[in-house]
């Protein structure tokens, strides 16, 4: 691990080495693949967020205090844990979304082990769909699944974005692929006249988009 704890909770801190530890083998078995084969198992890899960028987004979710926070692309639930941890220490709720329920299975029995479970309401099915059953406002939003589903999410996320609201959209640099989607994803959020937006170069960068509406005192 980068540092000797990560949780202030031991419970959590056994978890995370577990993701660790898992991250440090697929990383190796990665490397012994052969050339062009991973996409057929892509769907075994943790393919965390990375643990600089988790405990940053656990840092920011904190310091922004939203009610409820959403996380698009619950995967194995790497980046779930430490939005949980979030959630626990500012009284917050993480609702977790994934279209494969097996994944969130996963997740699940991991938040348990930490202790962690009665902060993540975990949802299965199309992200769109659950985006648009979902009325109420979100303070914070993690968008981290399929490039293509980027700018389809932003645009329905967007009206239930809270006023100094946080949309964190990872891979922004890395991998390369996809770069329509990305490309169209900026322009779309530029066209937003109360979004501001960063790209910082955490992990395989995280870009920051922050609502900011006319009238806002703190401008």
């Amino acid at each position: 691990m980068d540092r000797l704890m990560h949780f202030a909770d031991p419970r959590a801190e056994a978890v995370f080495a577990q993701y660790d530890a898992r991250h440090r083998e697929e990383l190796d078995l990665s490397r012994e693949l052969p050339r062009g084969s991973f996409g057929e198992r892509r769907d075994e890899f943790l393919l965390p967020v990375g643990a600089e960028a988790a405990e940053f987004l656990r840092s920011l979710a904190v310091g922004r205090q939203p009610a409820r926070i959403l996380e698009l692309g619950t995967s194995y639930g790497y980046s779930t844990l430490f939005l949980a941890d979030a959630a626990r220490i500012c009284g917050a709720r993480v609702v977790s979304v994934d279209v494969d329920a097996g994944k969130q299975a996963y997740a699940r029995g991991m938040l348990e082990q930490a202790g962690l479970a009665e902060f993540v309401e975990f949802r299965s099915g199309d992200a769109l769909e659950v985006i648009a059953a979902d009325e109420g406002e979100w303070g914070f939003v993690l968008l981290d699944i399929w490039k293509n589903l980027y700018l389809p999410c932003f645009e329905a996320v967007y009206p239930r974005l809270a006023e100094e609201g946080i949309i964190a959209s990872d891979n922004m640099i890395y991998p390369e692929g996809a770069r329509e989607s990305v490309r169209a994803f900026r322009e779309a959020v530029k066209a937003k006249p109360d979004l501001q937006t960063l790209l910082l170069p955490i992990g395989s960068g995280l870009e920051l988009t922050i609502k900011w509406s006319a009238g806002n005192p703190k401008l």
